[in-house]
């Protein structure tokens, strides 16, 4: 315990230590491998007391995710004493399930994570998938309409095919909406996300998602962080056949929202199908108090290693 102890205190100064790295000052395209320091909280508040609190947290990333991985994580938790059990979903992502008897008015779970990540060789550095024709299916949340299926029709009359048919699909995600905070939800479908031409990250990636599969690529939803913006992001994964495994498929990131490939700034957390099966944190519990969330998140780099010299002026 008190190793455990020590290790967590050590991890909080870690976020706030003079060595953190600002996402402005790193030159990424020189970047060879990158330490990053996820510090990250959920805060549930009660009007009165709740039990059989049940939490599900999908906050810590896998061990290994390409050219991603995870060195150590630490959650505490305030307020209460949980039983903790940790699982795989039927994706392969770490589940954090909590069993709380009893909140009196509030519960605080923090996490501290530190993941590092390598330049990668593009497909080539991505782990053999194999093939699961979940992610080439339209999911609830990405299930397409007549405006989304008359687009995606346009988009394969190019003639366009894999990486490059990606590349179109993502970029008329990104030309399509415009990113407004408060319109949408994380309920809102990519067929009202389309009808309405605004959202955030995870309308670009639902409308990414539906359109990729209606043009018989299979991707996956992406759950993670982008370093140097405050909140959690959403990005999507196209799975293409891997140059080096026959049979096998590779995961290439593309982020609609910025529009571009997703590199070395990105932490991913969770793979779905669509944001529902990746909520980073979700629960039940017996009472009618109705219980207000916030959260706080900070990740930053610790330590940065050049495949070069240094420039002093990193390009934009």
């Amino acid at each position: 315990m008190l190793d455990e102890a020590h290790d967590e205190l050590r991890l909080g100064d870690q976020v706030a230590s003079p060595r953190s790295i600002e996402d402005a000052a790193i030159d990424w395209k020189n970047v060879a491998r990158t330490t990053v320091l996820i510090n990250q909280t959920f805060r549930y508040e009660y009007p009165g007391p709740i039990a059989a609190l049940r939490q599900r947290l999908m906050v810590v990333p896998p061990d290994y995710h390409h050219d991603q991985q995870l060195v150590r994580h630490r959650l505490r938790v305030t307020g209460s004493n949980p039983d903790t059990e940790r699982s795989r979903d039927a994706f392969g992502n770490v589940v954090l399930d909590l069993t709380l008897q009893r909140v009196e008015r509030e519960v605080e779970f923090t996490t501290w994570i530190v993941v590092e990540r390598e330049a990668g060789a593009g497909e080539a550095q991505s782990a053999p998938l194999a093939p699961d024709v979940r992610f080439t299916q339209p999911s609830r949340l990405t299930r397409p309409d007549a405006a989304l299926t008359s687009v995606a029709t346009e988009l394969r009359s190019t003639g366009a095919t894999g990486l490059e048919l990606a590349d179109l699909v993502s970029t008329r995600v990104h030309d399509h909406l415009r990113y407004e905070w408060g319109v949408t939800s994380v309920a809102t479908t990519a067929a009202e996300a389309w009808a309405g031409g605004v959202g955030v990250c995870q309308d670009y990636a639902h409308c990414t998602l539906a359109l990729a599969r209606l043009c018989g690529l299979s991707a996956r939803y992406v759950s993670g962080h982008l370093l140097g913006e405050g909140g959690t992001h959403a990005w999507v994964e196209i799975l293409v056949p891997h140059p080096e495994h026959a049979g096998y498929l590779a995961a290439v990131p593309f982020d609609p929202t910025h529009d571009r490939r997703a590199g070395l700034r990105y932490v991913t957390v969770a793979t779905g199908r669509d944001y529902a099966d990746v909520a980073p944190t979700s629960g039940t519990y017996k009472g009618a108090a109705k219980g207000v969330l916030t959260t706080r998140k900070r990740a930053t780099v610790t330590d940065v290693e050049y495949l070069g010299p240094r420039r002093t002026s990193p390009p934009a």
